[in-house]
């Protein structure tokens, strides 16, 4: 099917809904790798920050003036407060979060390390949310819909596509951040691409969601494999904006292939990165930017975000994003 506007007309209460997960992260930096045995390690850093894919998402996009509002479960207990206070300090819409009593909050440990990063999460009550949370009037509050983490949601994941289906019959554009597959099945996805606008992987999702090796040695056999994947999901229908770490970011999108590069930052701590990436897409997109403006704001966010600790400390401003993509 052809893809939907991403920007409908906006007399809506709300920019965009972020459906997924919202948890504490506790980042620490140093030296993160574990030795068992009772051995204390000293740390450099410790942070507990917002995290969980859409939470962060949410925040990025509220913070490029987007008014974005937030559907995800979390608990009724100190870990659950604190993910309202901080999403509600961020601009970020919590009316539509759900308290649940069965279970705690989710968080994650996330051991950040100069060059990549080890992510342990309690899932709580995150599993608890539903696409049936998500009904026509609340869509019809919303001019797009975005949902993230979806293998961490299997009951998001089971109504995704009748959910996209809803939305789009409601004039509400779609997209998807997958994240990583735990399970590593990657199934359930090609029903939902049939009603996505836009896919926003990083490039080791795109080769796992279409069966391709993650882990490919030969640089031209990847780079092989990543445009024939980028075509396969292109023949389902939904444009694709992809995170590609250092690179910046790949898109195929209304005029083929195009790309954008990082901008030059001090590093400090990775996470929440590629979620940066999708808030900048979505902004830019919603702003009615072309596809190739949005992907060059997806890669300028991801990289701006990585100034602090957490996802959601260092994520810019609109003006900040002009001022690095001018220089």
């Amino acid at each position: 099917m052809s893809p939907q506007p991403m920007s409908p007309a906006p007399d809506r209460p709300w920019d965009v809904l972020v459906v997924g997960d919202a948890n504490p992260d506790l980042v620490l930096r140093g030296d993160v790798s574990p030795r068992f045995g009772q051995e204390e390690q000293l740390l450099t850093g410790a942070d507990l920050v917002l995290g969980g894919s859409a939470a962060i998402t949410a925040c990025g996009a509220a913070r490029l003036g987007i008014r974005t509002t937030l559907c995800a479960c979390v608990g009724d207990d100190m870990f659950g407060g604190l993910v309202r206070l901080a999403l509600g300090e961020r601009g970020v819409g919590t009316v539509h979060l759900i308290a649940s009593r069965s279970g705690g909050t989710g968080v994650s440990v996330v051991l950040s390390g100069t060059e990549d990063r080890a992510i342990l999460t309690f899932p709580g009550v995150i599993p608890e949310l539903r696409a049936d949370d998500v009904d026509d009037a609340l869509l019809a509050s919303v001019r797009h819909l975005h949902v993230s983490s979806f293998f961490l949601l299997p009951a998001v994941a089971a109504g995704a596509a009748e959910l996209f289906g809803r939305a789009h019959r409601l004039g509400v554009s779609t997209s998807l951040d997958t994240n990583w597959d735990p399970a590593g099945q990657w199934s359930g996805v090609r029903d939902v691409l049939r009603h996505t606008d836009v896919l926003l992987p990083n490039i080791g999702e795109l080769l796992a969601l279409t069966g391709r090796p993650v882990d490919e040695p030969d640089p031209i056999r990847r780079a092989a494999a990543i445009e024939a994947a980028a075509l396969e999901i292109r023949a389902l229908g939904p444009l694709l904006a992809v995170k590609a770490g250092a690179l910046g970011g790949i898109g195929w999108g209304p005029n083929g292939r195009v790309s954008a590069p990082t901008v030059p930052v001090d590093v400090v701590d990775t996470t929440g990165a590629g979620d940066g990436f999708v808030a900048g897409f979505l902004a830019a997109t919603l702003r009615g930017l072309p596809f190739e403006r949005a992907l060059e704001w997806a890669s300028a966010a991801g990289s701006l975000s990585t100034r602090a600790a957490g996802g959601t400390t260092a994520q810019p401003t609109v003006a900040e994003l002009e001022a690095v993509l001018k220089s």
